[in-house]
C-alpha cells in the first residue's frame, strides 16, 4: 500500500459534530486511496471511538481509504482496522507491532529529529512531526518550522509527515522541503466543504485523487 499524502485527523469536537458521518463519508468517496482518516478522539468515551470506527471501517475498506485510530490500539484490534497512531502516551511500537501484527500500519507522532529516527527504528511505517506552524490546538507550542522537517528526514528512515498550522501552500512548502506530506485538522474539518478542502491540499503537493 503507497502512504497517502494527506491525512486527515479528528478531534473530540470534530467527532461531536452531528453531521460528521456525512461529511466523512464524502470525504471518503471523494478521494479514497489519496486520503487517510485518522480518529482521533482523546476525550471521547471508548465505547463511542468503537461505534464510530465501526460505522466507517467498511465504507473505508471498501474505497481503499487507509483509515487509522489513534493512540487506541484495542479500538483496532476490536473492529480489525489495522492502522494506528501512536504518541508519547501511547504503547511503543513494537508492542503495537506485536499486537497488530506484520502487516499493520503504524504510524508515530514525535516532536524532534531524534525521536523520529528512533520510531522508524523501532519498527514505525511512517512518522508525523510537528508542531511545525503556530497552531490553535497547541498555542503553547511556537512552530519549529521547515529546518525539523528537514533534519527528520535526514534522520529518519519512515515517511515523515508534517503537522500544525498547515495550509494548502505550507502543504506544498513542507513536500519540497522532503516531508512525504501533511496531516492535519481544521484545514478540512472546519471548510464548508471537507471534500472541495481536502483536495486543494491533494493538488498543492502534486497529488491529485
Amino acid at each position: 500500500m503507497t502512504l497517502p499524502r494527506l491525512h486527515v485527523v479528528t478531534d473530540d469536537d470534530v467527532l461531536s459534530d452531528p453531521g460528521f458521518d456525512d461529511r466523512a463519508m464524502a470525504l471518503i468517496r471523494a478521494h479514497r486511496s489519496a486520503v487517510a482518516l485518522h480518529l482521533r478522539a482523546p476525550e471521547t468515551p471508548v465505547r463511542g471511538l468503537l461505534e464510530r470506527a465501526e460505522r466507517l471501517g467498511s465504507a473505508a475498506r471498501d474505497a481503499g481509504t487507509l483509515l487509522v485510530v489513534n493512540d487506541r490500539v484495542d479500538v483496532a484490534l476490536a473492529t480489525g482496522i489495522p492502522a494506528v497512531q501512536l504518541g508519547r502516551r501511547s504503547i511503543p511500537v513494537q508492542a503495537a507491532r506485536g499486537l497488530l501484527g506484520d502487516a499493520a500500519v503504524i504510524g508515530c507522532s514525535v516532536h524532534g529529529a531524534g525521536e523520529a529516527a528512533s520510531a522508524s527504528e523501532n519498527g514505525a511505517d511512517f512518522v508525523l512531526i510537528g508542531t511545525i506552524w503556530e497552531t490553535p490546538s497547541h498555542p503553547e507550542e511556537p512552530g519549529a518550522g521547515l529546518p525539523l522537517v528537514r533534519e527528520a528526514v535526514a534522520d529518519s528512515s519512515a515517511p515523515v509527515l508534517a503537522i500544525g498550522g498547515v495550509t494548502p501552500e505550507r502543504a506544498r512548502r513542507a513536500v519540497a522541503a522532503g516531508a512525504w506530506g501533511v496531516a492535519l485538522i481544521r484545514g478540512v474539518w472546519h471548510a464548508e466543504d471537507p471534500a472541495v478542502a481536502a483536495a486543494e491540499y491533494l493538488n498543492a503537493m502534486g497529488t491529485g485523487s
